[in-house]
């Protein structure tokens, strides 16, 4: 009666947006949807596909177009040394692409070591898989990246993988060359799969720029990278997600799991995927260019609340921000100390100011004591979210 699956705790996301819908003009920054439209060139692709009846049974692993144009993407924007697109599969969003690996590679009882504060869906799926999450705590003096003498002491003769998220979610921390470095030393030794989930890699501001550990001299052997058409062609709703992996076991493992949870991905939206490859790049950097103006007009505005309520520095990647409570802050009915702080402060905001966001309690242990919000909205929402915002906190309770 799916007992094992009544053991793994819902995300309070679920719960944030039943709160959320139930709200008159709502500002949902709660949610990780970015304020643009997709590319004219994905819509246009879609269309035709759409006018030109394809919309039946295609290929398991993707339509070959497709495929190739991700292959090519892989080899040349990510510098993945991938030489065929036979390792490629196409997935129904990034969620979907972590749900296969998960269910391909682990065998019960598996450990994988995680970030903690994490995004709580990868939790979940990897215990659905019947494997063991075990926490590393990235730390925001670290500019929210780990220390990876802590990451190495936790590896048991149990661990199967370890689980990178770079630009991360919910903190932005973006992990740097030397850390991969360190990470893909330490799993060649232990002789462990990486998991890189690279769902941000078009988001990435200051001059940052975005690397794959599978680039890495030899990584690619042991690297499963995901990526989704998400966040950077601004396809949220499409669901539209691929990987690639060259270990042909473990590929065949993955590829009879994609199959029996999905028989193939909607073929409309992979047509829009091959409009936004061949004719998207030029938005995709336009959209980029905005979220760093957001985000920095996002940060002006909490900085002058004057109250300290919220602090935090700006993210180096991503599209939230992941702030830090005043430990001494107190809805206004209260003078006792919550159970917690961020769901405390999550649902005043929500209740008194239609603010949506996320306590940084659904992400882990090491989240309590912060909040979540998407500053990838319109300009008109968040200026709105923050005119809230700074109504509520700019006097203490």
């Amino acid at each position: 009666m799916g007992r094992y699956l009544d053991s793994i705790p819902s995300s309070g996301i679920m719960r944030i947006r039943d709160m959320m819908f139930g709200l008159e003009n709502p500002y949902r920054l709660d949610q990780g949807d970015v304020g643009f439209d997709a590319p004219d060139a994905v819509k246009a692709a879609m269309n035709r596909a759409i006018a030109e009846n394809k919309t039946h049974y295609v290929q398991t692993l993707g339509i070959p177009r497709l495929r190739e144009l991700i292959f090519e993407k892989l080899r040349d924007r990510n510098h993945i040394p991938i030489d065929t697109v036979d390792d490629v599969m196409v997935t129904n969003g990034g969620i979907h692409a972590l749900y296969v690996i998960f269910h391909g590679l682990l065998e019960p009882g598996d450990e994988v070591l995680c970030a903690d504060p994490m995004w709580p869906t990868t939790r979940g799926t990897i215990q659905s898989a019947h494997g063991v999450t075990v926490d590393c705590p990235l730390y925001e003096s670290r500019q929210w990246r780990p220390d990876l003498d802590e990451l190495e002491s936790k590896i048991t003769p149990k661990t199967r993988a370890i689980l990178l998220n770079s630009p991360q979610n919910p903190t932005g921390g973006v992990l740097t060359r030397v850390d991969m470095e360190r990470i893909a030393a330490v799993a060649t030794e232990r002789d462990l799969w990486v998991i890189s989930d690279e769902a941000y890699e078009d988001v990435v501001f200051d001059g940052e720029r975005h690397m794959s550990i599978a680039s890495l001299p030899g990584m690619y052997d042991r690297t499963i990278p995901v990526y989704t058409f998400s966040k950077s062609y601004a396809m949220t709703g499409l669901r539209l997600g691929y990987l690639a992996v060259k270990d042909r076991t473990v590929h065949e493992r993955i590829k009879k799991v994609l199959y029996y949870t999905c028989s193939n991905i909607g073929t409309v939206v992979q047509w829009g995927g091959v409009g936004g490859l061949e004719n998207g790049q030029a938005q995709v950097e336009a959209f980029r260019v905005e979220l760093q103006a957001r985000r920095d007009l996002f940060y002006a505005e909490i900085a002058e609340f004057g109250s300290g309520v919220l602090t935090g520095e700006p993210p180096k990647g991503a599209f939230y921000a992941f702030l830090r409570i005043d430990p001494e802050w107190r809805p206004p009915d209260q003078s006792a100390a919550p159970e917690s702080l961020s769901w405390a402060l999550v649902e005043y905001l929500i209740e008194k100011g239609r603010i949506g966001c996320v306590p940084g309690a659904d992400f882990g242990r090491q989240g309590e004591g912060y909040i979540r919000l998407c500053f990838a909205k319109t300009r008109e929402e968040l200026t709105g979210a923050l005119a809230s915002l700074k109504t509520l906190l700019a006097v203490r309770a």
